[in-house]
């Protein structure tokens, strides 16, 4: 039986409650002026969070998430320029080269036999 709040909600319900409806504005902050130049900073956003219940464990939850700051977007006289955040995206990057480098070494591998 799922354990209840004092409302009669349950925790996992409680739980989503508690996060409000997100949308792109997320991952884009608020415009910031300067030294007379508007920049509106760019982030890669991700949250999530859980909850369970069990008659022999009890009940719990949690969450977390993350924020990868990616550049910010300069305005300009020629209009709106990206300026990436070259080391954030050097970091997100990683991930992704080495899951390549280690398919291509399992293709290989796999081609010799």
């Amino acid at each position: 039986m799922a354990e209840t709040t004092g409302t009669g909600v349950t925790i996992t319900e409680k739980l989503a409650a508690g996060v409000p409806d997100r949308n792109v504005g997320l991952a884009y902050g608020e415009k910031q002026t300067i030294n007379g130049v508007d920049i509106i900073p760019v982030a890669f956003v991700a949250y999530g969070f859980g909850g369970g219940e069990s008659d022999e464990l009890g009940n719990g939850g949690g969450g977390g998430g993350t924020a990868i700051p990616l550049g910010v977007y300069v305005g300009g006289p020629s209009g709106p320029r990206f300026r990436a955040n070259t080391l954030a995206l050097l970091a997100v990057s990683v991930p992704v080269i080495s899951t390549i480098g280690y398919v291509i070494t399992k293709i290989v591998k796999a081609s010799r036999r």
